[in-house]
């Protein structure tokens, strides 16, 4: 019996380890080609464990429609200088991405780029 319970608990714990491993993979995102992207503020959320944001894009291929984004945790925003004061819904913002891999409209903020084109953050991986 002693044995049956360490095995299921030995078990247990690695399937727990595993789905938080996958969890916190950031294999999705291409950090190695960023994009900017421009749309209007629909949602802006900092929490743990990620930010979110969801901007309504406009482009000529696929028209008008809401993207969601994700970002670090609300601590390593804060440690890049991104604030969700900056931004409030209606705003028409301009952010830079690490795109989707498999090119699905979506990706992870990378920084926030002001009207004179400069870049507020530079998170270069999902660590």
């Amino acid at each position: 019996m002693s044995k049956s319970i360490r095995v299921l608990f030995g078990a247990l714990l690695a399937l727990a380890a595993a789905s938080a491993g996958a969890h916190h993979s950031a294999a999705q995102f291409d950090f190695q080609q960023p994009v900017n992207v421009k749309g209007v503020v629909k949602v802006v959320r900092f929490s743990n464990p990620h930010a979110k944001l969801v901007l309504e894009v406009t482009d000529d291929k696929r028209g008008t429609r809401d993207i969601e984004f994700e970002g670090h945790s609300r601590n390593n925003m804060y440690r890049q200088g991104l604030r969700p004061e900056m931004m409030a819904v209606g705003d028409t913002i301009t952010i830079r991405i690490a795109p989707m891999r498999n090119g699905e409209d979506g990706g992870y903020v990378t920084a926030f780029i002001t009207a004179d084109g400069k870049a507020i953050g530079n998170i270069s991986t999902a660590d």
